[in-house]
């Protein structure tokens, strides 16, 4: 996803101008930070630390965190961790039970497949059913007392791939909001978290740009006019793996072992908190298609988008006036 400023709209004065950012490498992806009339780098400097702090706890591609702490010790004892490592384990653990899609134990099928990094490969059948009796989310114990994990079968192993970028992206708007930031942006590579109103144009409203899944990041297919709100895709675009003339995308179906299988391309639910948005465009991923009842009572997910593989969009929860088409190559499907 992408911010956008169609039309030839100019920026308005003020806030625009005073705009400050930085670039980062966090989270295996390219972040940029930006603030709109903020008097001082320091917002963003503090912001990195914060990202890097929460990465330095909660990634499994580093020989030491508090996750891989966890992990190494599966089967053997409890790991006592931070209080923010603890809630957020505790509440993926919680998702993953309801098995709408989200397996925060999916650890040992995303190591066997390696899909993103060099050594990826196509495993053997036997080796991914070896690895199904060890993503089981209800193997998991939890001591509120001294904020300890435990995995209790040997080779579990957490991932918190699924949710942490959106729980990450929060707590640096928590930080800004806290500063008194009036407006800005966070994105995290998939998560963009739009904060405040926007000062690029008139309305207030800021332009989230739907990424075409068939190109490299940055090209638009559409257009979302909306206020201060989190949009968070999941594709199959991002990450896959070549092998004998068929394509393996990352997003891995704990049930079955292999990657998820359906019509989509993407799908990107715009909500007001970021992780929300991860925890929905999984479970709409996994769908494959709109849930009757979605988000019903639900004031703070605003909606979803759909990208199929016919070069279709479906719009669900969005007015669908606020959508504005960008590649004539694809259509948006009638309500």
């Amino acid at each position: 996803m992408t911010t956008q400023n169609f039309n030839g709209e100019p920026a308005l004065a003020g806030l625009a101008r005073q705009r400050r950012y930085q670039g980062h490498h966090a989270l295996g992806t390219d972040i940029d930070l930006t603030l709109f009339g903020s008097d001082s780098d320091d917002y963003l400097d503090r912001a990195r630390q914060l990202i890097d702090q929460y990465e330095d706890r909660l990634t499994v591609n580093r020989d030491h965190s508090e996750v891989v702490a966890i992990n190494q010790a599966a089967g053997n004892h409890p790991v006592q961790v931070s209080a923010a490592t603890y809630s957020l384990v505790k509440l993926a653990v919680k998702l993953s039970q309801q098995h709408f899609g989200f397996n925060a134990l999916i650890g040992p099928l995303v190591q066997l497949w390696r899909i993103g990094f060099s050594n990826a490969k196509v495993p053997s059948d036997a080796e991914i059913q070896q690895r199904l009796a060890l993503v089981d989310p209800n193997q998991v114990e939890f001591n509120d007392d001294d904020l300890s994990v435990f995995l209790k079968i040997a080779g579990m192993q957490l991932d918190l791939g699924g949710i942490a970028k959106g729980y990450i992206a929060d707590r640096v708007q928590d930080y800004w909001d806290a500063c008194g930031q009036r407006a800005g942006m966070v994105n995290l590579g998939g998560n963009l978290l739009m904060v405040g109103n926007s000062p690029l144009h008139a309305d207030h409203q800021w332009r989230v740009g739907i990424q075409n899944p068939l190109t490299p990041r940055g090209n638009a297919i559409a257009s979302v006019q909306i206020g201060p709100v989190s949009a968070v895709t999941s594709g199959i675009y991002e990450r896959h793996l070549e092998f004998n003339g068929h394509s393996y995308h990352h997003i891995l179906d704990a049930k079955t072992g292999y990657p998820r299988e359906n019509d989509l391309e993407s799908v990107t639910i715009f909500s007001k908190k970021s992780i929300d948005g991860e925890i929905e465009t999984t479970r709409l991923f996994f769908a494959g298609k709109p849930v009757a009842g979605w988000a019903q009572d639900r004031p703070d997910i605003y909606g979803a988008i759909f990208v199929n593989k016919q070069r279709q969009l479906q719009i669900v929860g969005l007015p669908r006036t606020s959508v504005t088409l960008l590649d004539p190559s694809f259509t948006i499907l009638d309500d």
